[in-house]
C-alpha cells in the first residue's frame, strides 16, 4: 500500500515537473500586465494584438503552408516507399529499414546542418538558395520516415492474398493497389499525415539552419522574440501552439488506439 502510494507520488511530481511550466505560460498570456511578476486582471489583448501582427501572420501562413505541403507530399512518398519495402526481402528489407530509422534517431542539429551544407553545396548547380524552397524540401526528408513507421504495420498486418486474388479477377496493378491495398492501410497512412503535420509545425533546429534570411516559421520567431526580451505575445502564441500540437496529438493516440482493438478484435 505504502509502495503503491509512493509511485502516485512520484508520478504526480513528475507530472508537475514537466507541466507546470506550461500551465504557467497559458496562465500568464490572458495577463492584464506585461509583466511576469504580478497579475493585474484577464484580458484577450495580447491575443487581439498577436494577430495585428503583420511579421507573425506571415510566420503563421508559412508554418501552416509548409507542414501542409510537406505532410501531404511526405505521406504519399512514405506510403509508395513503405508498399515497395514491404515487398522486398528480408536481407533488402532489414537494410533499408534500418536506413530509415536513422533520421528518426538522429539528433536534429545533425539533419539540419547537414541538410544546410548540401542545399549550400547544390547551390552553384540548382540556382536555389535558402529560402522557402530549402525548407519544405528540408521537411519533406525528414518527415518521409515517419510515414514509412506509421504505414509498414499496417501493411504487415494486411493479407496479401487479396491483393493476388484482385489480379486473379482482372484487376489491374494499379487498380488493385488503389482498390484493395490503399483502403487497407489508411489509418496508417492518416496517422503519418497527422504526425507529419503536427512534427513539421513543432520544428525549430532543422528550419532554423534550412532558411534564408526574410523567411521564418512560427517556432523561429518565437526564438527571435524570446532574444529581444520577454513580450506578452509570446505566451498567447506558445500557448496556441500548445493547444494545436495537443489536439492533434489527440486525434493521433485516438487512431491508433481505435486501430489496434480493431486488431485485437480481429485475432479473437
Amino acid at each position: 500500500m505504502v509502495g503503491r502510494i509512493g509511485k502516485r507520488i512520484y508520478l504526480y511530481l513528475i507530472l508537475l515537473f514537466l507541466y507546470a511550466p506550461i500551465v504557467m505560460l497559458v496562465v500568464y498570456s490572458f495577463n492584464e500586465s506585461r509583466s511576469m511578476g504580478r497579475w493585474n486582471g484577464f484580458t484577450l489583448k495580447w491575443y487581439a494584438e498577436l494577430f495585428k501582427d503583420t511579421e507573425v501572420l506571415r510566420a503563421l501562413y508559412n508554418t501552416l503552408a509548409i507542414a501542409v505541403l510537406s505532410a501531404i507530399i511526405a505521406t504519399v512518398i512514405g506510403t509508395a516507399a513503405a508498399i515497395g519495402i514491404h515487398e522486398m526481402k528480408r536481407v533488402k528489407k532489414a537494410i533499408v529499414m534500418n536506413l530509415t530509422y536513422l533520421p528518426v534517431i538522429n539528433p536534429d542539429i545533425v539533419t539540419g546542418v547537414s541538410l544546410m551544407l548540401l542545399f549550400v553545396f547544390t547551390k552553384p548547380f540548382t540556382g536555389m538558395g535558402l529560402g522557402f524552397f530549402t525548407m519544405l524540401l528540408a521537411h519533406i526528408t525528414f518527415n518521409i520516415p515517419y510515414v514509412i513507421l506509421s504505414v509498414m504495420p499496417k501493411l504487415k498486418q494486411l493479407d496479401r492474398h487479396i491483393y493476388e486474388a484482385a489480379l486473379d479477377l482482372g484487376a489491374t496493378p494499379f487498380y488493385a493497389l488503389r482498390k484493395i491495398i490503399i483502403p487497407q492501410i489508411m489509418p496508417g497512412i492518416v496517422t503519418g499525415l497527422l504526425l507529419t503535420f503536427t512534427l513539421s509545425i513543432d520544428d525549430f533546429v532543422i528550419s532554423f539552419f534550412t532558411t534564408g534570411s526574410g523567411v521564418s516559421n512560427i517556432a523561429i520567431y518565437v526564438y527571435s522574440m524570446a532574444r529581444r526580451g520577454v513580450n506578452p505575445k509570446i505566451n498567447a502564441l506558445s500557448t496556441i501552439m500548445f493547444l494545436t500540437v495537443l489536439i492533434l496529438l489527440l486525434i493521433v493516440n485516438k487512431r491508433m488506439n481505435k486501430d489496434n482493438s480493431r486488431v485485437k478484435e480481429s485475432l479473437r
